[in-house]
């Protein structure tokens, strides 16, 4: 072919071709990837060194956190309902704070979470929280609110009284995640509906006497943990649950149907058609446009309308991220899963709804191995919500209904009570006066050290002696 300033040989290029189609398949394959196919993978791998750097960085921070583990004691005349223990989860949420891509990159940011946890060591019962130092006085402040007269004490880990490693020579564990069975935006059974309205006056069938009747039948060298730990999160959560209630309803988003070219050509077609048969046999107009445009409401059992009202219930309030998870040990001579576990997943069977959610025991994915006790051991001692099992949603009610203090007519005898009864001091209390600054008089509002109050004088700025019996006995 001439095209007057160049002449393409069309038979050189032809045999050209032909030699490169005869190459077979992976040489054809090969030399097309060397000269642009790798550009495909540009994306993903940047993706993937960009994940692999921000894991990193958040390993550094996490690595300068300081733990604190805190005991809860609450007095033994409690009349707080789980109500209580619900705001103390939103009080909680405080500590949510979303991370600029310039944290990311820089320091690594990472969402704290807390870990509440009930502690059973032969029977006797402790309520636990865990959490970074950083947010301690969150913490207190969110218990002490609700609960005024509780005693907090910092206390050493307890999973520090076993042997390091699980199983070993001299203890065996029993261990796993718990997790959701269906999607998070289906609900459990909450403190709501355990109220019995039989007599006058409405009484809360506590759930946590059942739980803790199971932490209490342990016997001598037994200990029995259940931690949930709980990591606050943004209103994201919320799509994918409206996008289940929809499915439910029967309605469809209008960007999830998306009609392709040759969908829309068809479409046309079939309606020219059936306009054209309507003109010819002189029939009326079809409706199935307007019939389209409005589709009749999908019928709902009054089962899956009370289900639709719990998810959108749900939705209505303060979600954390969450992963459970139970463990039970004791010395190999005493071992028995039968009497600690099979309790406490008899205990956790009366959050479920059969119609709606259940909390189950969780295995890693398809695909993956199961989570060794040795790896979900480690990970409860640190607090690791990074194990194969998926995570889950739960709002504040359905955390306080799993997570929460006694009420006084639970009789579980061996749960830890504050024994005293704590009050705000009187304002103008006096305080210890040290005698350390010279010759400074004691104001009003201090008391005297032994020391000090051993002189029997004090001098004054103007050189005027005070007895400090005087000055004592006035104040």
């Amino acid at each position: 072919m001439d095209l007057g300033f160049f002449t393409i040989d069309q038979s050189a290029i032809l045999a050209a071709f032909n030699a490169f189609l005869l190459q077979g398949p992976l040489i054809i394959f090969l030399q097309i990837f060397a000269l642009a196919g790798w550009l495909v993978l540009i994306r993903p791998l940047l993706a993937l060194l960009f994940h692999f750097y921000v894991e990193l960085n958040e390993e550094h921070y996490v690595h300068d956190w300081k733990p604190v583990v805190l005991a809860i004691d609450i007095p033994a005349l409690n009349v707080q309902t789980p109500k209580a223990v619900e705001q103390m989860f939103a009080h909680l949420a405080g500590a949510y704070s979303k991370p600029s891509l310039k944290e990311l990159l820089t320091i690594g940011y990472k969402q704290r979470w807390f870990s509440l946890e009930i502690v059973s060591i032969e029977g006797y019962i402790q309520f636990v929280v865990w959490t970074e130092y950083a947010f301690r006085d969150l913490v207190e402040a969110s218990i002490y609110a609700q609960y005024p007269d509780c005693e907090i004490t910092e206390i050493e880990d307890y999973t520090k009284l076993v042997p390091e490693k699980l199983p070993g020579e001299t203890h065996d564990i029993w261990i796993s995640d718990f997790g959701l069975a269906e999607d998070s935006a289906y609900p459990i059974r909450t403190y709501s509906e355990f109220e019995h309205s039989i007599s006058k006056d409405t009484v809360l069938k506590d759930p946590m006497g059942t739980f803790l009747e199971s932490f209490s039948r342990l016997g001598p060298g037994e200990q029995m943990w259940f931690q949930i730990m709980v990591e606050p999160v943004g209103n994201e959560w919320k799509e994918p649950a409206i996008a289940k209630v929809k499915e439910i309803l029967g309605i469809a988003d209008a960007h999830e149907v998306k009609e392709t070219i040759a969908d829309k050509l068809v479409k046309a077609m079939m309606q020219f058609l059936v306009f054209a048969g309507d003109q010819i046999f002189n029939r009326e107009a079809s409706t199935d446009e307007a019939a389209e445009e409005h589709p009749e409401p999908v019928r709902l059992t009054p089962g899956t309308n009370k289900i639709v009202e719990t998810m959108e219930n749900k939705m209505n309030k303060i979600a954390f991220k969450v992963k459970m998870r139970g463990a039970y040990i004791a010395p190999k001579t005493v071992f028995n899963p039968r009497r600690g576990v099979n309790a406490l997943l008899g205990a956790i069977n009366q959050y479920n709804i059969p119609s709606a959610n259940s909390i189950v025991k969780t295995e890693a994915p398809k695909g993956k191995k199961k989570e060794k006790p040795q790896k979900l051991f480690e990970a409860y001692k640190k607090r690791s919500m990074s194990t194969k099992s998926a995570t889950c949603i739960m709002n504040i009610e359905e955390l306080a209904t799993i997570w929460h203090f006694p009420m006084s007519h639970v009789k579980t005898p061996l749960v830890t009570k504050a024994l005293t009864k704590q009050a705000e001091p009187p304002v103008g209390l006096p305080v210890e006066f040290l005698g350390s600054m010279g010759n400074v008089a004691p104001e009003s509002n201090t008391t005297v050290s032994p020391q000090v109050k051993s002189k029997k004088t004090f001098t004054t700025d103007s050189g005027e002696e005070i007895a400090y019996d005087n000055w004592y006995e006035n104040l």
